[in-house]
């Protein structure tokens, strides 16, 4: 009797996982599928309390440090006639622009595109910024004087061995970079970056590796995101941020969020774009530690004092979206760099 008890013992474990896997793949094809590339921390909480609301399972795909955002497009790129994805939420614009040029994107203009300036959404509907960062200065006053004139001063010195910038190839680094291509032509970016190579900047593998070189002071200054520079300050860390400008304006980066075209979840998927373009949700983004700035109308009395003091600096932004068309060259030229046999 000892064998057939085994048997059904066995057979009922293996009833039991099916039963568990099925429920788990019913589930995943009943979930909407985001890929996110907002970092997961503050991320979490709001998708979190979208799915509990209303009711509407959430399967999140995230990335890494170093390569989200780009990573995440480049998957959407490829899986554009098969789609996994329903909705993108993107921790910044370019790619996203990208997107919507490739065919990857289903408009939709809800309650959300309305509230959002013209500036920070595509006419169609196709995308729509929310809850922005600002390029900074990241600056340790253990070891420098946060002050605008000073910062410039090193940034023009022959040793740049005390500053780091993440890697170009990722992220709003790449964006950056992109507006630099855009504004002063391939040539002299190329010629720029090399000189700020050869003066000794440190290259990093992302902005939270920026942060926390200036905040140990292994490096007195550098450039980041005002979330991440938040991060730091949160630390304890003896970190000061500036804005960085070119042409004397300020750089602020959206998040953005689209769906994907062909998803079987449509209605679902409007839901979740116009709850994260929301009031509630720009305020809840502005009060985490990432510090994100709200772009459409808001109570500035419920913000943190913070966030209150970069909307002005938020306002000066250049339109990032203006130098869409520069991103691919400037991809290119960095992917060679970068993937090179000399690096």
């Amino acid at each position: 009797m000892a064998r057939p008890l085994q048997y059904v013992l066995i057979g009922f474990l293996v009833l039991t996982l099916a039963i568990g896997w099925m429920s788990v793949a019913r589930r995943t094809d009943e979930a909407l599928v985001v890929y996110c590339a907002h970092d997961l921390i503050f991320a979490s909480q709001i998708l979190d309390d979208f799915e509990r609301e209303t009711g509407i399972p959430v399967v999140v795909v995230g990335d890494t440090e170093a390569t989200k955002s780009l990573g995440l497009v480049q998957r959407l790129l490829r899986e554009k006639d098969n789609p996994v994805c329903d909705v993108f939420w993107n921790n910044q614009v370019l790619g996203t622009v990208e997107l919507a040029d490739a065919g990857v994107l289903q408009p939709y203009r809800g309650s959300g595109f309305e509230r959002i300036p013209e500036q920070f959404k595509d006419p169609d509907g196709l995308w729509v910024g929310f809850g922005g960062r600002l390029r900074v200065w990241i600056v340790n006053t253990d070891s420098f004087t946060a002050d605008e004139s000073k910062v410039l001063e090193a940034f023009e010195s022959d040793d740049l061995s005390q500053m780091t910038i993440a890697m170009p190839l990722y992220g709003t680094t790449l964006t950056h970079f992109t507006i630099l291509w855009d504004q002063w032509g391939g040539e002299e970016t190329r010629d720029w970056y090399a000189d700020l190579l050869k003066r000794g900047c440190q290259i990093s593998p992302g902005n939270a590796t920026v942060k926390n070189l200036v905040a140990e002071g292994v490096c007195k200054f550098g450039w980041t995101d005002t979330d991440d520079y938040f991060v730091g300050l949160d630390e304890g860390s003896p970190v000061a941020m500036l804005p960085i400008r070119i042409e004397g304006k300020t750089i602020c980066i959206p998040n953005s969020v689209a769906m994907i075209k062909g998803t079987s979840k449509t209605e679902q998927a409007q839901q979740l774009v116009d709850y994260l373009l929301s009031e509630r949700v720009e305020l809840a983004l502005a009060k985490s530690g990432s510090r994100q700035v709200p772009l459409g109308p808001i109570d500035e009395e419920a913000l943190p004092e913070d966030v209150r003091e970069l909307i002005p600096l938020a306002a000066e932004s250049l339109n990032v979206t203006d130098s869409a068309s520069a991103r691919s060259e400037c991809l290119k030229w960095l992917s060679e760099l970068y993937t090179s046999p000399a690096q």
